[in-house]
């Protein structure tokens, strides 16, 4: 395991603190998480969707939180009593728990969501605003005068 140290960049940068801090978090091995498994999708050229699958959730059991550039979804399985009765010989449908956090870009903004045959959409929109778009500046043309003369001095 590599484990590469941001501390000098931090001394020479301003303003990146949250990209080292995302760097830092990819090389810990416990972040990883599998399940529910997702996609991303570019879905435009300013929207994207991310679809989650999770199978045997209502939108009751279901939280999404935007804050702070970060994406969370979180499922939570209600307690059914009558499962205590029930005995089962080989149980393969998760009912745990979970909590799935993304990193949001800057001016990355959630639409909205939906539940449909064990699919979570998330529909996410950048939005960059107008003052940080590029814009064209127009080149102004020096008007055109009469043929030039060079001066000369006789004496």
């Amino acid at each position: 395991m590599r484990h590469v140290d941001f501390s000098p960049l931090y001394r020479s940068t301003v303003g990146f603190d949250r990209l080292f801090t995302m760097l830092d978090s990819l090389g810990q091995p416990d972040q990883a998480q599998t399940y529910p498994p997702y996609n991303i999708e570019r879905t435009g050229e300013t929207t994207y969707r991310i679809t989650m699958a999770v199978a045997g959730f209502d939108e009751s059991e279901l939280s999404i939180e935007a804050h702070a550039h970060v994406l969370t979804v979180k499922g939570e399985k209600a307690e059914v009593g009558s499962e205590e009765q029930t005995e089962f010989l080989y149980r393969g449908i998760a009912k745990r728990a979970f909590e799935r956090r993304f990193q949001l870009a800057d001016h990355v903004e959630v639409q909205n969501a939906s539940l449909k045959n064990g699919l979570l959409h998330i529909d996410l929109l950048r939005n960059i605003p107008d003052a940080m778009k590029p814009r064209r500046i127009e080149i102004a043309a020096e008007p055109v005068n009469s043929a030039k003369a060079i001066e000369a001095h006789v004496n």
